[in-house]
């Protein structure tokens, strides 16, 4: 005990070394936040893609995303990482419509997206595929991917032609049901049928989840394959280290912001990024 004020108050307790740690993780985060909200962007004619200070949830009154911002250009392939709860998959759900937009602006070519249905964005050539229930496990592989082009018909030929190049396994089993293939092979499934409208842009949701590593390494050497044909691609990313090996730039997000930004090779390399971040997701 001690005295101040004329009166006694107990000592202070000694602070668990565990407790210690994870505050000083907890308020460097913060720092990295609060740095992050400073980042200047250019205007939307800048980028072929550009959200800007998104904020959008999925129910009212609760946000999952905090003002994040995320940039595109041409020819890029960009990763967004971050721990589990993040808002990663919140964030591509919102740029390809399926979550409103609350605050924020979202554009395409310096053109304002948000508000506008899937189906409008993928007219405009924006592809995406879901992480879960993202192929017709009932119909073949050619079913699948007519349905892609079901605002195109007449362009099927071409384009399975052109996505068979990239997937040969799609051209060779055509017949086969889709609900018969193995999980790195549905996968191939919905990447195809995303790239039948001949999108600028695809959007990807965890595209390696569930996979062994094989497969793993086969999709993301399929992403830079379809890169190089000139789509621009935004992938979330559970593989942290393997997607910041490809990409061009990354983004990791915390608590729906924006916690670090940079070059896939300098976050491979930043200590801050591999203690607080790399070094979780490659436990997990």
């Amino acid at each position: 005990m001690s005295e101040e004020n004329g009166g006694l108050r107990p000592e202070p307790e000694e602070i668990p070394v565990e407790a210690e740690e994870a505050a000083a993780v907890q308020g460097h985060r913060e720092e990295l936040l609060e740095r992050a909200g400073a980042v200047e962007v250019g205007g939307p004619g800048d980028y072929l893609l550009l959200a800007k200070d998104m904020v959008a949830g999925y129910v009212p009154g609760v946000n999952i995303l905090n003002g994040c911002t995320l940039t595109l250009t041409e020819g890029e392939v960009v990763a967004i990482i971050g721990p589990n709860g993040a808002g990663k998959s919140t964030l591509i759900k919102t740029i390809f419509g399926l979550i409103p937009v609350r605050e924020g602006s979202l554009t395409l070519r310096g053109v304002s997206i948000a508000g506008l249905a899937a189906h409008n964005l993928v007219e405009r050539g924006v592809g995406y595929v879901p992480q879960t229930r993202n192929v017709f496990p009932s119909l073949t592989i050619e079913e699948n991917l007519q349905m892609g082009a079901f605002l195109r018909p007449r362009t099927f030929g071409e384009r399975f032609a052109v996505v068979s190049e990239l997937f040969p396994l799609l051209g060779k089993r055509r017949r086969a049901k889709a609900g018969s293939l193995s999980g790195g092979e549905r996968q191939m499934v919905a990447m195809g049928r995303a790239l039948m409208m001949d999108p600028s842009v695809l959007l990807l949701d965890e595209p390696t989840a569930g996979l062994s590593p094989i497969y793993q390494e086969e999709v993301f050497q399929r992403v830079k394959e379809v890169n190089s044909t000139g789509v621009s691609v935004i992938m979330v990313e559970q593989n942290a280290r393997r997607c910041l090996q490809i990409c061009d730039r990354g983004y990791v997000l915390d608590q729906g912001r924006n916690a670090y930004t940079g070059t896939g090779r300098d976050l491979l390399k930043d200590p801050n990024v591999i203690e607080l971040y790399l070094g979780t997701l490659a436990k997990a």
